[in-house]
């Protein structure tokens, strides 16, 4: 070997290469399974779109909102994940689950015409 082509930091390099690839395999695992995650939370919140605009009740739930958040906070601390990442989660998904549930309620209303 010499001197102009060290085999080491190449080797180190190589191996640093297969072992990113390797993490990045299950981040992307991860994410799939998120998106699996969400669509199924979407079926659920849904059905409660349904029922609350059935029943005339409010697409929003402020109080149950502050406990789910308290309980999100909580569990991301005891995760090692960071609680404010938490919460900012939290209120996009409420954000979209609110707007499924004022449509809707929209949609119940003029039916009833």
């Amino acid at each position: 070997m010499t001197a102009e082509t060290p085999a080491a930091p190449i080797d180190e390099r190589d191996a640093a290469m297969t072992e990113l690839l390797g993490i990045r395999s299950s981040i992307d695992n991860i994410d799939a399974a998120l998106i699996h995650l969400l669509a199924e939370r979407f079926k659920f919140t849904q059905q409660v779109g349904r029922l609350k605009a059935e029943h005339g009740l409010p697409p929003s739930d402020p109080e149950r909102e502050k406990r789910q958040i308290a309980r999100l906070r909580a569990l991301a601390e005891d995760a090692h994940l960071d609680p404010a990442f938490a919460e900012k989660w939290f209120n996009f998904v409420v954000a979209e689950v609110i707007r499924h549930h004022e449509e809707l309620a929209d949609s119940n209303g003029a039916e009833g015409l």
